[in-house]
């Protein structure tokens, strides 16, 4: 009965809630990729992944024309095989991202058939730490905003008992960054955290002084500082700071974040599930970062993340970036500056497909 039975991909665009902006690119729109997995029992699970403009199409040709076929006649059940067995028929394009989110849109939809199979949400299937994730805010810090917009949304952050805020950096001159983060700090005071984002848009040598310009004002992380495949420049430069250094968000396998933890590169691993391959590869990588005492606060997908983060001890925070609400029936829960994970069965994802279809990309 647990036995696969269909495996099938389709692509659908999704339009950016608001203008989205940082120190190297614009957020154009959302490639959704979506892999439904039905079993002979009539359980159906869906998975899903996602590019910020390009590739999606790469994505979906993957798993149709490799991936998918694989997955007849296979137990659902099985989930860490079939995950092993995929990347095994993929090896000449890993590590990489076409492959890496092939990967997690069947994963996805695998553990959502898991989880309601088991009758479970999967923040309690995937380790049932804590239900509730402190919210921080991306959307009102992009770079393009002026000073007054990121003050007026740190003070409705604040407001709300958010624990904090990104505001992006990366401006011509390291002089802008400096009085934007001055001007919320003055703003929200001392408590409120105030995450930093460069994008990888620094060099190592820019990165230094960006870090001791911004200090004074308490940064709770620079986050990206350096091209993500940098690891030795990220090392020099957490030694150099008292700012936490966050990657994570541009590493495509659990072999990466274990160079980051060993070399203390950085201390914050904020791990996507998409971009890394699933929930499956994600749990590896939150549970190697426990080890070396960091915290994991997750990448973008709040929908998928908020469970995730709550599954596991060294979950900190949930990325608020809403992104899905065109496509689904309900939206994330909030609650006293608290994301909270959904408590059905599945991954917690309402996905409306009459929306979907109508974005689907022919």
């Amino acid at each position: 009965m647990t036995i696969i039975t269909t495996a099938t991909a389709l692509l659908a665009d999704i339009a950016v809630e608001k203008d989205r902006t940082d120190a190297v690119q614009t957020f154009v729109k959302q490639e959704t990729i979506l892999v439904e997995i039905t079993t002979a029992d009539g359980l159906r699970g869906t998975g899903y992944a996602y590019t910020i403009g390009t590739g999606g199409s790469s994505v979906l040709a993957l798993l149709r024309e490799h991936l998918l076929p694989l997955l007849a006649g296979a137990d659902a059940r099985n989930v860490e095989a079939l995950w092993q067995r995929l990347f095994a028929t993929t090896r000449s394009t890993t590590t990489g991202a076409i492959t890496s989110l092939a990967l997690a849109a069947v994963d996805t939809a695998l553990w959502d058939l898991r989880c309601k199979r088991a009758g479970e949400p999967l923040w309690r299937l995937a380790g049932g730490h804590r239900q509730e994730v402190p919210l921080y805010d991306t959307e009102g810090g992009w770079l393009h905003l002026s000073t007054d917009d990121l003050i007026r949304s740190a003070l409705e952050a604040r407001k709300a008992g958010w624990a904090g805020v990104k505001v992006k950096v990366g401006k011509p001159h390291v002089a802008e960054d400096v009085e934007r983060l001055r001007a919320v700090r003055e703003a929200v005071g001392p408590s409120m955290h105030i995450m930093t984002d460069a994008n990888q848009s620094q060099t190592l040598s820019s990165a230094l002084r960006l870090a001791a310009a911004l200090e004074p004002h308490g940064p709770y992380w620079l986050e990206e500082p350096l091209p993500a495949d940098d690891v030795s420049g990220h090392a020099r430069l957490a030694a150099a700071t008292r700012i936490p250094v966050a990657v994570g968000e541009s590493l495509y396998s659990a072999m990466q974040f274990r160079g980051y933890l060993e070399s203390g590169a950085a201390s914050v691993i904020q791990v996507d599930a998409a971009r890394i391959g699933g929930i499956t590869p994600w749990l590896k990588v939150a549970h190697t970062a426990e080890s070396h005492n960091a915290m994991v606060c997750p990448h973008f997908l709040m929908e998928l993340h908020v469970s995730l983060a709550a599954a596991v001890p060294n979950g900190m925070f949930v990325e608020y970036i809403p992104q899905l609400r065109a496509v689904t029936r309900t939206e994330l829960t909030v609650r006293d500056g608290c994301a909270v994970a959904p408590d059905v069965p599945g991954i917690g994802i309402d996905w409306d497909m009459d929306a979907v279809d109508n974005r689907r990309v022919a």
